[in-house]
C-alpha cells in the first residue's frame, strides 16, 4: 500500500500570519484593571496553546502497515530473506537454552557452592540483569553500525563466557562469567530486533517475533529435559557443568554466521507503506544516546508500554527460579521433574502463540489501537491464576493451572518487540530497544529480583510470588491497555517525519545548490510538562543572518538550545546543510561548525584573557598551526582584547567580557553561529563595536542566527527575521517587512527580555 503525496491532514491548528492570530488585551486604569487583564492574558494563552497542542492525526489508512493487504508468514520471510531470521532465531534459541540451563540447575549449584537460596536467587537474576549494561551500548552501536557485525562479535564473547560458566571454580568466578555472558547476550537482543523490522514487512511482524519468541521459547522447553539429562550422566557432584561447556559450541558456530547477514535499508518498509519509495540517507550524523532516549521518552506509547512491561518484568527472571526452588523445598521434586515442569510449560506457550499472533497482525491492519490492547488483556487473566496455581496440593496440578498463567504472560512479553518497532522512529530502534530493556529489566527484573531474594528469605517462596506477582500483573496490564489511546497520534508522528524527509529529499534532488544551511522544521519542545514551541519551523540561507525576535518567553532561546543540541524536541526535525541532527549531542554538533553564544555571563571570571582563549582553543590542542591561526584571527578582530591578555576576565567591563566570549566561540572556526541575546544591557558604544563584528563575520560567509531585544539592532544586522510570540512563528520574512508591520513592531518594542 503506497500513500500519496498530498497535503498533510492535519488537524493542528496552525496560527495565521496575521494581527488576529493574538487579539490584544486591552489596557485598563488601576491595580483592578491590571489583575483583570493579566488573568485575562493568561486564559487567552492557555486557550491559544491548546488549540495549538492539538494532536496530528493521520486517517488510518495513511498510517505504516494499517490498511494493507495480508501476507503469510512465508511471503514475509521470503521479502526478507531466511539468513537473517535463521542467524537471529538461532541465536535467540540458543541465549534461551543457556537461561533455562541456569535455572533449572539453580538448586544443583547452590549445593555445589554451598550458598543458600537468596545468594543463588541474586546470582541468577543479577546475571540476567547484566544485560542492561549490554543494552545501553549495543543498542546505541545498532544505530550507527552494521547491526550484523554487533550480532557476530556479541555472540562469540557470548559463547565463550558459557564456556567458562562452567569451567568456574567458585562461587566469584561463576558470577564474573555470568556478568559477562549478560553483557555479551545483549548484542543479539539490542541489534537483532531492529534489524529483523528493517529486513521483514511490517504485516508479519506479530508473528514474526512470537516466532522468534516461540523459537526461543521451544528451546527453553526442551531444554530442561535435555539439561537435566546431560546433568545428571555427568554425575551428582559435577554434572551441572557439562551443559555449560557442551553450549558455547554452537553458540559460537552460529555467530559467525552472522557476519554474513545483508543490512537491511533502515525503515525501509515504512517508508514503502507511507511514501511508495525508499529513501537513502547518504553519510547520516551519529546519533546521541542521551538526545535519542529523551525523544523516545516522550513518545506517550512508548512510556505506557516500559511501565508495563516492566511490571511484568518484576517476575521475569526470579519466577522461575521461584518455581523450582519452590518444587525442590515443598513438593521435593527431583531434577528430571522440574525439567519436565519447565518442558510442559514452555509447551503451553506454543500452543497459544499461533492463535494470538496472526491475532495481533490482524488487529493491527484494521486497528492498531485493539492490537495493543491485546496485549494488555494477556496479562490480566494471571491476576486470578496465579493465587490459585501456588496453593495447589502437588507439584502436577501447580504445574497444570500455571500453564495458562505462563503463556499468556509469555505472549505478551513477545510482542514487546513489534509494538516498540511500530512508534519508535527508525533511526532509534536500537536506543529504542536498548531503552525498553533498562526498564523491563533493570527497573522490573531487578528490583523484583531484590524484592524476591528478601521475601524468600523472610517467608517462602510463595509469598514472594503472590506478594509481587498478583500487583505487578494487574498494573502492567491496566498500562498497556491505557496506552493504546495514544497509538494513533505517535504513528502519525512517525508519518509527518517521514512525508517531511520525503519532501527535503526532493529539493535536495531538484536544487542541491540552494541547501539551507540551517533548517528547523514543525519543532514542538516541553519542559517537563510545559509546552513551549509549537511546530516552529524557519530556514537560514548560507551566508544569511537571520533574526529571532519576539515577546517575552515566547521561546526565542530556546529554539537556540534546540539548534545546538542542548534540548531534544518532542517533534520535528533540525538539518544542518540538509543533513538531519536532531538526535546528535551538542559537542558532535560543535564538531560539525554549530556554536552557541550564550546569554549572561559566558566566560571564566577567575581566568585571564588569554587563559579563556587557551580553553576555548582546547580542541585544537593537536594542531599547533591551526590553533595559532585562530589566536591571530580572533585577536585581530577583536584588538582590544589583544592588549588585555594577562587581565582577568571578571575584572572586564560587561561590554568587554561580551566580546571575549564572542571570541571564544570564533576560535572554533564555527559554520552556523548561533548568538543569545547580543545587546542586553551594553552600552551603545559596544553595541556598536559588537555590529561592526558581525558585519564583518558576515563579509566572511559565516551563517549567523541571532536572538534580539531590538528591532532597530536586529533591522540593522539581520537579512530575514522571524517573529515568535507564544511559541509559534507569526512572520518569516525580509528584517524591513517586520519593522512595517506596526502590532508585531509594538510588540518586540514593548516585550522584556527572555524568552
Amino acid at each position: 500500500m503506497s500513500a500519496p503525496i498530498g497535503p498533510l491532514p492535519l488537524t493542528r491548528n496552525k496560527v495565521a500570519q496575521t494581527e488576529d492570530a493574538a487579539p490584544a488585551v486591552p489596557i485598563r486604569a488601576g491595580a483592578a484593571g491590571l489583575a483583570a487583564g493579566v488573568i485575562e492574558a493568561e486564559a487567552e494563552r492557555e486557550a491559544f496553546q491548546a488549540q495549538a497542542k492539538r494532536e496530528v492525526i493521520f486517517a488510518d489508512d495513511l498510517l505504516p502497515g494499517v490498511g494493507e493487504e495480508p501476507l503469510t508468514l512465508r511471503q514475509g520471510l521470503a521479502a526478507g530473506g531466511l539468513l537473517t531470521f535463521t542467524t537471529v532465531v538461532t541465536l535467540a534459541a540458543l541465549d534461551e537454552l543457556e537461561s533455562a540451563t541456569l535455572t533449572t540447575l539453580a538448586p544443583n549449584i547452590r549445593d555445589a557452592f554451598h550458598i543458600g537460596n537468596s545468594a543463588i536467587t541474586f546470582i541468577v537474576a543479577a546475571a540476567s540483569a547484566c544485560l542492561v549494561l549490554g543494552a545501553i551500548p549495543m543498542g546505541w552501536l545498532a544505530d550507527r553500525v552494521r547491526r550484523s557485525r554487533i550480532i557476530g562479535w556479541a555472540g562469540l564473547a557470548f559463547g565463550l563466557l558459557v564456556t567458562a560458566s562452567g569451567l568456574a571454580t567458585n562461587i566469584l568466578l561463576l558470577f564474573l562469567a555470568r556478568f559477562g555472558a549478560g553483557i555479551a547476550k545483549a548484542g543479539n537482543n539490542a541489534a537483532g530486533s531492529p534489524l529483523l523490522a528493517d529486513s521483514y514487512p511490517i504485516g508479519v511482524r506479530g508473528r514474526l517475533y512470537t516466532t522468534l519468541y516461540g523459537a526461543a521459547r521451544t528451546t527453553g522447553a526442551l531444554s530442561p529435559i535435555v539439561v537435566a539429562g546431560i546433568a545428571t550422566l555427568g554425575g551428582e557432584a559435577s554434572g551441572w557443568r557439562w551443559p555449560f561447556v557442551i553450549l558455547g559450541l554452537p553458540i559460537l558456530v552460529f555467530s559467525a554466521f552472522a557476519f554474513r547477514i545483508r543490512e537491511a535499508p533502515r525503515g525501509q518498509y515504512e517508508m514503502k507503506s507511507v511514501l511508495g519509495d525508499v529513501l537513502t540517507e547518504i553519510d547520516p550524523m551519529p546519533i546521541s544516546l542521551e538526545a535519542a532516549s529523551a525523544r523516545l521518552m516522550r513518545i506517550r506509547t512508548i512510556r505506557s508500554a516500559i511501565i508495563g512491561f516492566s511490571a511484568l518484568g518484576f517476575t521475569l527472571f526470579t519466577g522461575g527460579v521461584l518455581t523450582n526452588l519452590w518444587g525442590d523445598d515443598h513438593f521435593h521434586m527431583t531434577t528430571f521433574q522440574r525439567g519436565v515442569m519447565g518442558s510442559v510449560s514452555g509447551a503451553a506457550l506454543l500452543v497459544a502463540l499461533p492463535f494470538v499472533a496472526p491475532w495481533y497482525d490482524r488487529l493491527y491492519r484494521t486497528d492498531p489501537a485493539r492490537a495493543m490492547r491485546l496485549l494488555g488483556l494477556c496479562m490480566l487473566p494471571n491476576v486470578v491464576l496465579l493465587p490459585v496455581q501456588w496453593f495447589m496440593p502437588n507439584w502436577i496440578l501447580f504445574m497444570l493451572v500455571g500453564l495458562p498463567a505462563g503463556a499468556l504472560s509469555s505472549v505478551a512479553f513477545a510482542m514487546i518487540g513489534p509494538l516498540v518497532a511500530s512508534v519508535v522512529p527508525y533511526r532509534l530502534r536500537g536506543v529504542g530497544g536498548a531503552l525498553t530493556s533498562i526498564y523491563v529489566f533493570f527497573f522490573g527484573a531487578t528490583l523484583g529480583a531484590l524484592l524476591s531474594v528478601l521475601l524468600a528469605d523472610l517467608y517462602d517462596p510463595r509469598v514472594a510470588i503472590l506478594a509481587i506477582g498478583v500487583p505487578a500483573k494487574l498494573v502492567g496490564g491496566l498500562m498497556i491497555i491505557r496506552g493504546s489511546s495514544s497509538i494513533r497520534g505517535d504513528l502519525s508522528l512517525v508519518v509527518s517525519d517521514l512525508r517531511d524527509e520525503l519532501a527535503e529529499h526532493e529539493r535536495q534532488a531538484t536544487d542541491p545548490e540552494n541547501v539551507p544551511a540551517l533548517q528547523v522544521h514543525g519543532v514542538d519542545f516541553s519542559y517537563g510538562q510545559v509546552q513551549v514551541l509549537f511546530d516552529v519551523g524557519f530556514e537560514v540561507k548560507r551566508g544569511e543572518t537571520l533574526a529571532l525576535l519576539g515577546t517575552n518567553g515566547a521561546g526565542k532561546s530556546t529554539i537556540l538550545k534546540v539548534i545546538a543540541g542542548l534540548g531534544t524536541p518532542t517533534r520535528g526535525t533540525v538539518r544542518l546543510g540538509g543533513r538531519t541532527m536532531t538526535f546528535v549531542s551538542p559537542e558532535q554538533r560543535g564538531r560539525y561548525g554549530v556554536h552557541l553564544l550564550p546569554g549572561g555571563k559566558g566566560v571564566f571570571a577567575s581566568m585571564t584573557v588569554r587563559e579563556n582563549l587557551e580553553m576555548a582553543a582546547f580542541r585544537l590542542r593537536r594542531s599547533q598551526e591551526e590553533r595559532d591561526r585562530r589566536f591571530a584571527y580572533v585577536l585581530a578582530m577583536f584588538s582590544d582584547l589583544a592588549g588585555r591578555q594577562s587581565q582577568r576576565a571578571g575584572s572586564l567591563s560587561g561590554g568587554q567580557q561580551q566580546m571575549l566570549a564572542l571570541a571564544m566561540v570564533l576560535m572554533h572556526d564555527p559554520e552556523v553561529l548561533l548568538i543569545d541575546e547580543l545587546s542586553l544591557g551594553l552600552a551603545p558604544v559596544v553595541v556598536a563595536d559588537l555590529l561592526a563584528v558581525l558585519e564583518r563575520l558576515k563579509a566572511d560567509g559565516l551563517t549567523i542566527v541571532v536572538v534580539e531585544q531590538s528591532l532597530n539592532i536586529a533591522l540593522a544586522v539581520a537579512d530575514r527575521a522571524v517573529f515568535l510570540e507564544k511559541g509559534q512563528v507569526r512572520f518569516t520574512g525580509p528584517a524591513r517587512e517586520l519593522a512595517e508591520r506596526d502590532d508585531l513592531a509594538r510588540a518586540v518594542f514593548l516585550g522584556a527580555e527572555g524568552g
